[in-house]
Parts: structure tokens; sequence; C-alpha cells
């Protein structure tokens, strides 16, 4: 490669890896309707169980903000976790006007579920050979730590 030009076939490869993640990212999308349906919680429920915080209650707003959706949605969602048993909604200690939610104990335990079930590498990947797995998850970890993108 000449200095200072592209590589493309380098560009090329990479949009295929790039295409062919996200294909198995997508692919995995029937495991959020799984996950949500053993807990009994909608997905936009299982959504906001993964925004709460489980060691600092968060105020209503702010998970509105995280999870880029109207504060009305919000409460829709942890209508659905209280239901559950999984969350409750507690003034916040500098200002009883603010909401924040918690998870309950029984909310901790579905939160890991939800990690365990929804974060465990698809089966594609788990099928790698050991030495290929870890450089896999080598490159991953080195390009989502970089800084200066």
């Amino acid at each position: 490669m000449v200095s200072g030009t592209k590589d493309a076939s380098s560009d090329d490869e990479l949009t295929l890896a790039w295409r062919s993640l996200m294909g198995l990212v997508l692919d995995q999308r029937w495991r959020w309707a799984d996950v949500a349906t053993e807990l009994g919680i909608s997905q936009a429920g299982l959504r906001a169980l993964l925004a709460i915080d489980p060691d600092e209650p968060r105020p209503m707003r702010d998970l509105a903000v995280a999870m880029n959706c109207d504060a009305s949605y919000v409460t829709a969602m942890v209508d659905d976790l209280e239901r559950a048993g999984y969350a409750e909604r507690l003034p916040a200690p500098t200002d009883r006007r603010v909401k924040t939610v918690a998870l309950t104990p029984t909310g901790r335990d579905a939160l890991q579920t939800v990690q365990n079930q929804l974060f465990a590498p698809p089966d594609q990947l788990a099928a790698l050979p050991a030495h290929e797995r870890d450089t896999l998850a080598r490159l991953l970890r080195s390009a989502l730590q970089r800084d200066d993108l």
C-alpha cells in the first residue's frame, strides 16, 4: 500500500466482517422475546431492566434519556417491572418530588438471568476453536476500548 492511500481490499473485508457481525447480532433478536416471556414482562420492560443500575436507583427521567425515549414510555416500562415485582419507585433522597427506580431482590435475580441469557455468546461463536475465540475477544476488546475514535 502506498503511503496516504486507502487499501480498498482491507476496507471491503472490514465491511463484510461488519455486515456478518451485524447479521449475527440481528439473528439473536429472538432471545429478547424468549427471555421477556420467561420473566413475564414485555421486551420494553426487559430493556428497562437492563438500564437500571442494581446498585444505584435512577431517576425516571434519567432512564428516559439513557434509553432515548419519552418519559411516558419509561413510566409504562417501569409499570411492567413493578407488576412483575422486579422494580419499585422510590422518592429520591435529595428531592422527594423526584421518583427513582430501584431493583427489588427479585429484580436483581431477573437481571442476572437476563445477562446470562442475552449476553451469552451465540452458538456460531462458541463453536469456534479456543484460539480463534480468544483472538476474536481480544480484537473486539481492543476496538471497543479505543479512545481516539
